[in-house]
C-alpha cells in the first residue's frame, strides 16, 4: 500500500498549481485523505483533507483559494491551489488513513513530498 503524489513546481504569486495523489495496493478501506505541508523551519501542518463522504476541512489561510477533491472509485485526491502566495511555499505531503486488505487496523500513510515554490 502506498501513496504516489504528483504536481507541484514553481509558480509566480497569484498563479495556480494542482497536486494529485493516488493510493495503490491492496486496500480494504480509506478514511481520510489529504495534504499536509512543511515549510523550512516550521512544523508540518494540515492544509486540507476530506473524509470518505467528501466533507472537506481547510486550513484557515487557504480557505477560498484551495479546493480538495476526491474520487473514491480511483482512490485519488487532488488539491487545486489558486491565488498562490509566497507563504504557501513548502513541501506538500499526501496523507491517507487506510486499512490494507487483511489488516484489522487502519493507520496513516504518507507519500513522498512534492515541492511547491511561489516566487516572482
Amino acid at each position: 500500500v502506498q501513496l504516489q503524489a504528483s504536481g507541484g513546481g514553481l509558480v509566480q504569486p497569484g498563479g495556480s498549481l494542482r497536486l494529485s495523489c493516488a493510493a495503490s495496493g491492496s486496500i480494504a478501506s480509506i478514511d481520510y485523505m489529504g495534504w499536509h505541508r512543511q515549510a523550512p523551519g516550521k512544523q508540518r501542518e494540515l492544509v486540507a483533507n476530506t473524509n470518505r463522504g467528501g466533507t472537506p476541512y481547510y486550513l484557515n489561510s487557504v480557505k477560498g483559494r484551495f479546493t480538495i477533491s476526491r474520487d473514491n472509485t480511483k482512490n485519488t485526491i487532488s488539491l487545486q491551489m489558486n491565488s498562490l502566495k509566497p507563504e504557501d511555499t513548502a513541501v506538500y505531503y499526501c496523507n491517507a488513513f487506510m486499512k490494507p486488505s487483511g489488516s484489522r487496523v487502519s493507520r496513516d500513510y504518507w507519500g513522498e513530498g512534492t515541492q511547491v515554490t511561489v516566487s516572482s
